[in-house]
């Protein structure tokens, strides 16, 4: 008992002199709380996106804890119904709507719909193949793991190099600050294409995902998004010596970028300041491109301007990270 207290006792030294981690222990759960408060700030969450192409004169649209959203494009609002960005399209003055059988948000919104009396509107069948949830939802899941993989994976190694004493040795060695780093960088690569590779060929063989884009253009999202989130994790690592810390700063980048960047659920009809938000996130940029090549069958060019984005994000993190790298 002696023993495990001197140890319980050098421990708990250990982590309260650790001024960093311990402010960022009681910062982050303090900012996560004030952050969710200000996203949902107005009291009663729609649980439903429902689109509405015209004038609406419906008991249905007086129903509560539905988000009726006015679109003007029917047949891009038909599209979104199709990719589950949407739950139901309804378009009042042709007594018709529009809904995806294999949504279950929008078989719920559906039998609202009838339910709720009034003119009897008909069904109408999306165009093209129907996309599952769980079609819309792999590239989500292969960027979110993409993304732990990054950030707490190049995160943590550098710094328990940094701890244990390994950074000083190599700065005594010939090897440069830009060859160690690059290093660093495209072993992290190699390690997350050949799991995201891996994953994605195992679900395929198990749920026979939707893909009617090019596998080319896919890997080369994978490799620009992973790039812009090794070089970010890189930052976390720059100057730190403290696990805790570490593992603090990337819980708080990962976790807005999880909840922001459409993995889960689609940021349809969010207000234009989380959308504006969502865009400066580099996981937003690789999902976003990863559905348009996989769903929609995007080329190389359609997904450009998110190509841009990772790559110009990949050098900043870069200059950045080389700039406010240690060796101690």
């Amino acid at each position: 008992m002696k023993r495990f207290l001197a140890i319980l006792h050098a421990r708990n030294l250990e982590f309260m002199r650790d001024r960093a981690a311990l402010s960022w222990g009681l910062i982050f759960p303090t900012a996560l709380m004030v952050g969710f408060a200000l996203l949902f700030a107005n009291g009663d969450q729609d649980l439903y996106k429902v689109a509405v192409f015209g004038e609406a004169e419906h008991p249905f649209f007086q129903s509560r804890y539905i988000q009726f959203i006015p679109v003007s494009d029917l047949d891009q609002a038909i599209t979104k119904i199709e990719r589950h960005q949407l739950d139901l399209l309804v378009a009042p003055e042709q007594k018709r709507y529009w809904v995806n059988s294999t949504s279950p948000a929008g078989y719920i919104s559906e039998n609202l719909l009838k339910a709720s009396g009034g003119e009897v509107y008909t069904a109408s069948q999306v165009s093209g193949k129907e996309i599952r949830y769980v079609d819309w939802l792999l590239p989500g899941v292969l960027g979110m793991n993409m993304m732990f993989s990054a950030l707490f994976g190049i995160g943590f190694v550098i710094v328990r190099y940094r701890k244990n004493g390994v950074l000083k040795r190599l700065r005594g060695t010939p090897l440069s600050t830009t060859e160690f780093l690059m290093a660093q960088i495209f072993s992290r690569l190699l390690l997350i294409i050949a799991v995201s590779v891996i994953v994605y060929i195992i679900c395929d063989l198990i749920l026979d995902f939707s893909m009617y884009g090019s596998y080319l253009a896919l890997l080369l999202v994978f490799i620009m998004g992973a790039l812009a989130l090794i070089t970010l994790g890189l930052i976390i690592a720059a100057r730190l010596k403290s696990d805790e810390l570490a593992g603090g700063l990337a819980n708080a980048i990962s976790l807005p970028m999880m909840l922001l960047s459409g993995v889960w659920f689609s940021l349809e009809g969010s207000p234009s300041w989380i959308v504006s938000l969502s865009k400066l996130l580099p996981l937003t940029h690789v999902v976003d491109a990863s559905r348009a090549i996989m769903l929609d069958g995007a080329g190389i060019i359609d997904i450009s301007h998110h190509l841009l984005v990772l790559l110009l994000m990949m050098l900043m993190f870069l200059f950045i990270g080389v700039k406010m790298f240690r060796w101690e």
